[in-house]
């Protein structure tokens, strides 16, 4: 929850926006400022404050405690101009905080925390449980020294400025090691425990069995993702408390799915429990990975370790038609995610700004999108976090096919829409698409043109607004005047045509024609052409398709 504190009515107006925008993720304190603070930092992860920094860093510094438990703190002048990132930058998530309140009331975020302010990912920020020198190895990146990632399991980290050797280490392990000088652990949840129980067992038996087994196997409880058991344990006592005592989920699992797995060491007793030969190792082994510890007894409960390293992801991205504004938050998000970034190079060039340090460019050129799909999965394979860009929507025309078809289920995948050039296009032409409409490329470099034919005929015929992607280029000339020929066939000459060249950009060029009137000479493969359907019609110099043909009717 985000406590929400002001002291004025300019202070109040912009916190009742921001309530408005987070119903469910604020509250409202009033009352007495002093007051209000102290209550709201009792009870919340984190505060937004509509009061001078001064007055607000007077009222939170006797409350502050631990950077690690504290609430992060932003603070919103009485213009709204600045959210600053106050208190509990990384660890209270302040500086995102501060960049989700200038979202909202269109206020410049102000983060101070060294490596947020030059992009990089902090150290703490990750998401994993970190031990070591922290600021001594985030002090080493920032200053550009040479450090060193050793990376005992896999794990899809963000993009940092690490190399193979150097005088600081970030070390990915789930090792129960120490952190060397200089040196930062960082524990991946990759290991998870499977527990079985005679009805009763206590938790503190539970407890010792899980610890010491992965203690024996030189393992960090730190790294321990879950535990898992069969369905009938699921309100066991002790395997519940446990749980909530080493502070993982609890997953259980049917027994029929359960037996079901190929395991070291079944048992007749399980068996005859609860319908498994196993419970312990084949709950561990359930969803894949590597057995450290087989089955392991105490009198009442039993236990296996199992490894599951990370799981690598690929992001397939869609940049949008060009423009910066029209580059959604999450496509920004996933691009500064990646440690690996995989593109056609110029659309590499857009948005090269916006990533992180550290971040592994693999770029290539035209022609080369097959070859991009497969290095791009290749690379979620080895366990990396990837993102694989394409222009528009990656999944129109671009690079989410190729690559879906090279993935399988080993890796997550995430779609990242994006604004299509045909959206683009017909926000500038006016409202061509507002009813039917279909998208055809005419570039038969991987379609039949008896294909593309085919279906500009169905399109003709079903009176479907069109627009068409790749319409002409210095070796494809003809498709573009044989396509508009067909649908001549089932439109008048008068039919509006909305050409759009490099929609969004900078040398953005669009008109208005009719399908007697358009020149297809004039046309490029940076160009889209939309055609009415026969509802279509011209009003102030836009196209515009009606949701229904009673319009139509009305305007004869």
């Amino acid at each position: 929850m985000i406590g929400l504190i002001s002291a004025t009515a300019a202070g109040a107006a912009a916190r009742d926006r921001l309530a408005a925008a987070w119903p469910d993720r604020t509250r409202v304190y009033d009352g007495p400022v002093g007051d209000a603070v102290r209550a709201a930092f009792a009870e919340c992860e984190q505060l937004v404050c509509f009061l001078a920094t001064g007055a607000t860093v007077r009222l939170v510094a006797p409350l502050l405690r631990d950077k690690a438990s504290d609430p992060g703190v932003v603070c919103v002048d009485e213009g709204g101009r600045f959210a600053v990132s106050l208190v509990g930058g990384h660890g209270g998530g302040a500086n995102e905080l501060a960049r989700q309140v200038g979202d909202v009331l269109g206020a410049e975020p102000v983060v101070t925390t060294a490596t947020d302010a030059v992009g990089l990912a902090g150290l703490d920020t990750l998401g994993l449980p970190v031990e070591g020198d922290v600021a001594a190895v985030s002090r080493a990146l920032l200053d550009g020294e040479a450090v060193a990632l050793r990376t005992e399991v896999a794990w899809p980290l963000p993009p940092l400025p690490v190399g193979e050797e150097g005088a600081y280490t970030i070390r990915v392990t789930d090792r129960l090691v120490e952190p060397g000088d200089r040196e930062v652990v960082l524990r991946p949840p990759t290991l998870v425990v499977g527990v079985g129980a005679s009805k009763g067992a206590p938790v503190e038996e539970v407890l010792a069995l899980v610890e010491g087994a992965l203690r024996e196997a030189g393992l960090s409880a730190a790294s321990l993702a879950e535990l898992a058991t069969v369905d009938a344990k699921s309100e066991e006592p002790g395997i519940v408390a446990a749980a909530r005592r080493l502070g993982v989920p609890l997953v259980t699992y049917a027994a029929e799915e359960l037996a079901r797995v190929d395991v070291p060491n079944p048992s007749a007793a399980p068996l005859a429990a609860v319908g498994t030969p196993s419970v312990a190792e084949a709950s561990a082994l359930m969803r894949g990975g590597e057995l450290l510890v087989p089955k392991r007894k105490s009198a009442m409960a039993t236990c296996a370790v199992v490894r599951r390293p990370g799981r690598g992801r690929l992001a397939v991205v869609g940049l949008g038609p060009g423009a910066r504004d029209l580059l959604t938050p999450r496509a920004k998000a996933e691009l500064r995610r990646a440690s690996v970034l995989v593109g056609l190079d110029q659309y590499v060039d857009q948005i090269r700004d916006l990533l992180r340090p550290g971040t592994r460019i693999l770029e290539s050129g035209l022609g080369a999108e097959e070859e991009r799909a497969r290095t791009a999965v290749a690379e979620a394979r080895r366990g990396q976090a990837v993102a694989l860009i394409g222009s528009g929507d990656a999944g129109v025309y671009a690079m989410a096919s190729p690559a879906l078809a090279e993935a399988s289920d080993d890796i997550d995948v995430i779609g990242v829409p994006g604004v299509t050039a045909a959206l683009a296009a017909g926000a500038i032409l006016g409202a061509p698409l507002g009813h039917d409409h279909v998208s055809i490329s005419l570039s038969d470099l991987h379609t039949p043109w008896e294909v593309i034919e085919r279906r500009v005929k169905a399109a003709a015929e079903a009176d479907i607004v069109v627009t068409f992607y790749n319409p002409r280029s210095r070796g494809r000339d003809w498709q573009l005047p044989k396509a508009l020929g067909i649908l001549a066939e089932h439109r008048t000459p008068q039919t509006p045509v909305g050409v759009v060249r490099q929609a969004s950009r900078p040398d953005e060029s669009s008109r208005v024609t009719t399908l007697a009137e358009l020149d297809p000479a004039t046309v490029d493969m940076m160009t889209v052409v939309t055609v009415g359907n026969t509802a279509t019609r011209t009003v102030a110099g836009r196209m515009v398709t009606p949701r229904g043909y009673r319009w139509q009717e009305a305007s004869r």
